[in-house]
């Protein structure tokens, strides 16, 4: 049991980027609450979607893959909080944990990466493009049938070595993931949201602690962002109404005005991208929940239980 009523143990996956947004996290920690360096410590994790690296993610079962080793290190009191990528997480929490506080948002639009071309619009066709987000595979070919698309897992790291060494002409990355690495300006080009919709929470940081511990979410408090937290529960209702995982293209993004409405933009694809629908709603910001389960309910009541499938 932790003994201490200062120390915060912190768990993490051990990817580059999962590193440094965990140490983002404790550095803010730090900071808010004038902590001693051995009073907030990070603990590395291995979770099996770092594990199995030979296989598509939604052969492997899906976004849980990235987070059931970690919760299960929070149940057990082994650590007292975790720093997730929002993108990653299941649309249900365990029984006992759940993510009060969500950090302000990086910008969550997809990075273009090639040595051969431009853009997307600019690469040959036949030319392969390499990814491991079915989101992003099914927009690619819907826009682009002439390209090719395969499976590129890995970390960030590993993905642009395996783009310099030629086995892809193209990837596409996070563009909050290169700028947390320190990354940004190697992109080509950033896509805006009209070519590529970004997955649902992307850039979005959450931090996961058990429902009870009051100590814990107290500290977590200050550093939470609640029009960031707004945008996602909007964009993750979309998502828990289209029962979305890593085997469903699906991609949503939420933004605020100055007037206090939100926007949300999403979309369900068929994985080969030949069936695309989407969906947009406005309202008060206040609704978020609600009007994202309406865009979802839209969307899967127009795209039918087969839009999922390769044939669709």
């Amino acid at each position: 049991m932790n003994s201490s009523n200062k120390l915060l143990r912190i768990g993490t996956r051990g990817s580059p980027l999962a590193l440094a947004q965990a140490k983002m996290v404790r550095d803010q920690l730090r900071t808010v609450h004038d902590l001693a360096e051995d009073e907030v410590t990070l603990a590395v994790i291995k979770t099996t979607g770092d594990k199995v690296l030979d296989r598509p993610l939604a052969d492997l079962g899906g976004k849980g893959l990235f987070t059931k080793e970690i919760e299960e290190a929070l149940l057990g009191d082994h650590i007292d909080l975790a720093v997730h990528s929002m993108k990653d997480m299941p649309t249900a929490y365990p029984a006992g944990l759940d993510v009060p506080c969500i950090l302000v948002r990086e910008d969550p639009r997809d990075a273009f990466l090639s040595p051969r071309a431009s853009g997307l619009a600019g690469l040959a066709e036949g030319a392969v493009v390499g990814s491991a987000s079915l989101r992003r595979q099914a927009q690619i070919l819907n826009q682009h049938p002439g390209l090719k698309v395969v499976t590129l897992r890995g970390n960030v790291q590993t993905r642009l070595a395996k783009l310099e060494r030629g086995e892809v002409d193209a990837t596409l990355l996070a563009l909050a993931g290169l700028k947390r690495l320190g990354l940004a300006g190697t992109e080509t080009a950033i896509l805006e949201i009209d070519e590529m919709l970004p997955a649902v929470a992307q850039g979005a940081i959450g931090i996961e602690c058990r429902t009870g511990d009051d100590r814990v979410r107290g500290r977590l408090a200050a550093l939470h962002h609640e029009d960031t937290a707004t945008c996602i529960a909007a964009e993750r209702a979309m998502l828990t109404a289209l029962d979305g995982s890593c085997r469903t293209p699906i991609a949503g993004l939420a933004r605020l005005d100055a007037s206090g409405g939100i926007h949300l933009r999403a979309l369900v694809a068929s994985p080969n991208g030949r069936l695309m629908h989407r969906a947009e709603r406005t309202g008060d910001a206040g609704d978020a929940v609600a009007i994202g389960a309406d865009a979802g309910a839209e969307l899967l009541a127009r795209a039918g239980p087969d839009v999922f499938s390769e044939t669709g």
